[in-house]
């Protein structure tokens, strides 16, 4: 099935860019595009498309309040934001108001269909770039932790190590390369990380990690 997506920048050239990349991608395709945040909710409520890709700075509604009102009219679209800013602030705003992934316009064509197809099977996605950012702001935000136990994670002390890895936003060959494993076996034991703690997305081992205090701000 064809995963339809909507655009809205309120630049032409990236939007034409952005069109370029996933006509590259098969099965994926760009059914509409809007270059200001107050067409989103009439442009989602026309096309009912399955993912939008959304500017956050814009002429007249920006971003943040176009999610706002997506949300609020319960809209079943997922939304990933493109955007240039690294702000910690800004990208922790967006993930609060709804966004189920954050991706920087100077992305990868690769790094593209990597958050589109997260995004397709329900799970959220976030910049590499931007990953240890985020944690560092989860963290001056959260007043109080609860230590961890093993009864918290149940993770060896191995997989705690390339946990932390992920949360950084290290690749699974950066991974392999730094702690001198195989490829295969830290794709096996992020797949086993992933089913003990019952969490299939990065964002989501990021807060897990932050809550748990596995990671700290010298990580």
């Amino acid at each position: 099935m064809i995963c339809k997506l909507l655009l809205v920048d309120d630049h032409s050239l990236i939007r034409a860019g952005v069109r370029a990349l996933v006509s590259d991608i098969p099965g994926y395709t760009v059914v509409g595009e809007g270059n200001d945040g107050n067409q989103v909710a009439e442009l989602v409520l026309q096309l009912d498309p399955d993912i939008v890709l959304l500017d956050i700075s814009m002429r007249t509604t920006n971003g943040l309040d176009a999610l706002t009102q997506l949300r609020a009219s319960g809209c079943r679209s997922k939304v990933l934001i493109l955007s240039m800013h690294t702000d910690p602030e800004l990208i922790m705003q967006a993930l609060e108001s709804g966004a189920h992934g954050y991706l920087l316009k100077d992305t990868t064509a690769t790094e593209l269909e990597q958050a589109l197809t997260a995004l397709r099977n329900g799970e959220r996605y976030l910049s590499p770039a931007i990953a240890h950012t985020v944690i560092n702001q989860a963290l001056l935000r959260t007043q109080s932790f609860k230590a961890p136990t093993s009864d918290n994670h149940n993770l060896t002390a191995r997989q705690l190590e390339i946990l932390r890895l992920i949360v950084r936003g290290k690749s699974t060959r950066e991974i392999a390369h730094g702690l001198g494993l195989s490829i295969k076996t830290v794709e096996t034991h992020r797949s086993q990380i992933m089913k003990r703690l019952q969490i299939y997305d990065v964002a989501g081992l990021v807060l897990f990690a932050v809550r748990e205090q596995i990671i700290s701000l010298d990580d």
